[in-house]
């Protein structure tokens, strides 16, 4: 049985959070002389450190309280908030699976914590009987899901993060940056079901904002509780908050681009198919997509001499090219350089 209490560091439990001047006063006013700023500039006063407009208008769309949700620094503050909320320095230890997102493992590394790297199988999902005995240690307080996954694009088995829900005391964070690109559902809803689940989202995919560096959690309000006890006070800027606000008041402008990247996902994989260098196209509910070819490294080389750089993930799945869906031009230049090769 999950419970938050056991979970939490203790020092995060008797933390006393910063309380900067923003968060002393709400409201508008006229003369703001509380917060020690320069009185001149457009830039000159401290973002709103709750993000208040942003959280009620993802409530509005994701038909989730303002109280379920923490907006951070990207999706790395999420990753790492998390190793700081909920596990000890040196005792702790978190689980993953591999191949996947490798921040999960710099930011156990900075935080002094073991991260356990469970392989997937051979069609890139849990396997569940090799588990088992991690989701009864004690030590391991956190599992990271990345669905749909990366590098390798597939979602992983919603029945299987459900067993581990179900059978894990720890907290289960799936990383959802690639969900929009899916056909199947965000996991946001089923916080009502788990209260150890945390879902993590982001501007810097099918929203275009990778450059403002804005993540998001949802979950319960207990641990967006702990998130913002242990955030730094005034974690997403002035201008990266106000670039989000734009593009959730455009959500036409949203779908439209993200429904040309799944047309031109499925083009690039048509005519992806017909090269005989590329052995094999890996599934994909992603803006990318894995493929085996012959003699990645050399092809790697190639393209970067034609200047089209792509990912070689070689050393992670064996030659294998990670390529980003991009626009029409780019990816017309990319089969070209193919072609010629």
């Amino acid at each position: 049985m999950f419970e938050l209490e056991k979970i939490v560091r203790p020092n995060i439990q008797s933390l006393k959070a910063y309380s900067s001047a923003r968060d002393e006063f709400k409201g508008e006013a006229e003369v703001y002389l509380d917060a020690n700023e320069n009185p001149f500039g457009t830039l000159n006063r401290y973002p709103d450190p709750q993000q208040k407009s942003i959280k009620e208008k993802l409530s509005e769309i994701k038909e989730i309280n303002t109280n379920q949700i923490f907006v951070g620094n990207g999706s790395d503050e999420v990753i790492d908030l998390a190793f700081r909320i909920f596990c000890e320095p040196g005792k702790d230890k978190a689980l993953t699976f591999s191949p996947t997102y490798g921040m999960y493992d710099v930011s156990a590394g900075i935080n002094d914590v073991e991260l356990i790297k469970q392989p997937l199988l051979a069609d890139f999902q849990i396997n569940l009987n090799q588990l088992q005995p991690y989701l009864e240690m004690d030590e391991v307080k956190l599992i990271f899901i990345c669905s749909p996954n990366n590098p390798t694009g597939n979602i992983i088995n919603k029945e299987d993060i459900e067993y581990i829900l179900e059978n894990f005391k720890g907290v289960v964070i799936i990383d959802e940056a690639y969900i929009d690109f899916s056909t199947k559902e965000s996991l946001v809803a089923e916080i009502k079901n788990y209260p150890n689940l945390i879902v993590s989202q982001t501007f810097s995919k099918a929203w275009g904002l990778a450059g403002a560096r804005v993540g998001i959690a949802y979950a319960s309000s207990k641990i967006i509780d702990l998130y913002s006890k242990v955030k730094a006070p005034y974690n997403v800027s002035s201008l990266n908050q106000n670039a989000v606000l734009v593009s959730l008041n455009n959500q036409t402008k949203f779908e439209i681009e993200k429904n040309i990247i799944l047309i031109e996902r499925e083009k690039v994989i048509t005519q992806l198919s017909q090269l005989p260098m590329v052995k094999t196209i890996y599934p994909t509910e992603a803006n990318f997509v894995l493929v085996e070819v012959e003699k990645v490294n050399e092809l790697y080389k190639d393209l970067v001499k034609k200047k089209i750089i792509t990912r070689n993930r070689n050393s992670v799945i064996n030659n294998c090219l990670r390529i980003t869906i991009g626009s029409p031009e780019e990816n017309q230049k990319l089969i070209n350089a193919l072609q010629e090769l």
